[in-house]
């Protein structure tokens, strides 16, 4: 077995002062939102695992297809002796791109990041048990604050897949693609996993699957601020909503009071009075053209040398270097 070693830069404290922060300010807003990083303890892990299956949500199956088809090219292009995977979790299709890289030799590090440690802990357990000879080395952080932690042999190979940059606001993916860019040195790369835009039926029933999952994912940033933060809240006081903003080019979950609601929360010293039919934002899914994401990418100093779709093209996959 590989050797692992975990590297801590977000704790508990920080974790609970981070999420009372966001509630007090989301909760508080004219428009009622909350970050859609907060769905994501154990459970609301489980339960996004659970979504990837379901037949509604293609994205994941999308790009595992393209995955299979091109780690071997993206090895070799990239000659990356170094897979850094931001926002890793079970890193269930970085394993592609790990016997493509080690199978051609030059892979020797795998660093995942993180924002849960015993998320990370069990992840990096079972690649370094799988992949002997590879070493793993965790990292516990926030990708929208702590890249500069990153550790890794160049060439590095940053990947950012499941399309999870769409559920940053333009501005945010700007920051974000900046951030990158500026840890990376001059020839090293970023694979970047975006959804792209498509029909609204589609689109919608991804995020609204007949089996009530989604919603239940939804409703799981509730049961987060009743454990965390001692919130009073009943979450089936909320239903859940997907909306396709058709100007925006983005999919909007929503939590949608069922009567009127006075929440407590303790832990933020808050109270939060909601209106019958009043919405709170959890997250936003932007969908992307190639174009988009090529000019996105080339303001932050990276050229796309590889684009690909799966066969239905339904998402896409860009490899992109840093330019100088």
């Amino acid at each position: 077995m590989s050797e692992v070693s975990i590297d801590v830069h977000r704790d508990g404290a920080e974790v609970t002062e981070e999420l009372r922060q966001d509630v007090r300010e989301g909760l508080s807003a004219e428009v009622k939102w909350l970050p859609s990083k907060w769905f994501y303890d154990v459970r609301g892990s489980e339960l996004f695992d659970r979504i990837t299956t379901l037949p509604e949500y293609y994205p994941t199956r999308a790009e595992r297809e393209i995955l299979r088809a091109r780690s071997a090219e993206i090895a070799a292009v990239t000659g990356a002796r170094t897979l850094v995977e931001l926002g890793s979790g079970s890193s269930e299709k970085t394993r592609l791109l790990l016997d493509a890289g080690t199978a051609g030799g030059a892979l020797t590090q795998f660093v995942p990041l993180d924002v849960s440690e015993s998320a990370l802990s069990a992840s990096a357990e079972a690649i370094a048990a799988d992949y002997p000879g590879l070493s793993v080395r965790g990292v516990v952080a926030d990708f929208t604050e702590h890249l500069d932690f990153l550790p890794g042999t160049a060439p590095r190979l940053v990947a950012f897949l499941g399309g999870t940059i769409g559920n940053f606001l333009p501005a945010e993916r700007a920051k974000f693609f900046t951030s990158v860019r500026s840890v990376l040195a001059e020839g090293e790369w970023l694979l970047l996993g975006t959804d792209l835009v498509k029909d609204a039926g589609t689109l919608v029933a991804a995020y609204d699957d007949a089996q009530g999952v989604t919603a239940e994912f939804n409703r799981n940033v509730l049961h987060v601020l009743r454990t965390h933060l001692g919130a009073d809240v009943d979450p089936i006081e909320f239903d859940h909503v997907a909306h396709w903003d058709e100007q925006q080019e983005w999919i909007e979950m929503r939590l949608r009071a069922r009567r009127p609601l006075t929440v407590r929360i303790p832990g933020a010293d808050l109270t939060v009075r909601f209106e019958e039919g009043e919405y709170v934002r959890t997250e936003i899914s932007a969908k992307f053209r190639p174009e988009g994401v090529r000019a996105e990418l080339a303001d932050a100093g990276f050229a796309v040398r590889h684009w690909w779709t799966d066969a239905q093209q339904r998402f896409g996959l860009s490899l992109a270097q840093v330019r100088d």
